[in-house]
């Protein structure tokens, strides 16, 4: 099976690029999965995890905490509001961040900062719970 172009880019790195069979992408109407010749289609992210397979036996994992998808018969990009491998998260950082979003939810002074403070709180439970942490 031939396969097609995709980049995943994060606002400080292009986080890979290359040649891939597959990639499944979590959106936010639901997971779904590119291959070669993808009819067009935009779709913005939900935090979870892209699963990229270069050849039939292999799958590359990385954590998106949201953005948007663009696939069509070129390719696809991810330009992704965070991107970071699977294999580089470990338990002790992700629940470091969990006690310092506690921290920031507990000191919001506004509702605004209550509802950011607690939605990237949630958007990492769910890290952990996909991860099993």
């Amino acid at each position: 099976m031939a396969g097609f172009p995709f980049e995943l880019v994060s606002p400080e790195k292009l986080v890979f690029s290359g040649e891939v069979e597959a990639v499944i992408v979590p959106g936010t109407e639901g997971e779904f999965t590119v291959l070669k010749d993808h009819a067009p289609v935009i779709s913005s992210l939900k935090p979870g995890v892209i699963g990229v397979s270069e050849t039939p036996n292999t799958m590359a994992q990385f954590y998106v905490s949201g953005g948007f998808a663009e696939a069509g018969p070129s390719g696809l990009t991810i330009l992704a509001d965070q991107a970071v491998p699977l294999a580089e998260l470990d338990a002790g950082r992700l629940n470091a961040e969990m006690e310092a979003l506690e921290d920031e939810l507990a000191a919001a002074k506004s509702d605004e900062e209550r509802r950011l403070a607690a939605e990237r709180r949630d958007q990492l439970a769910e890290l952990r719970a996909a991860l099993k942490l």
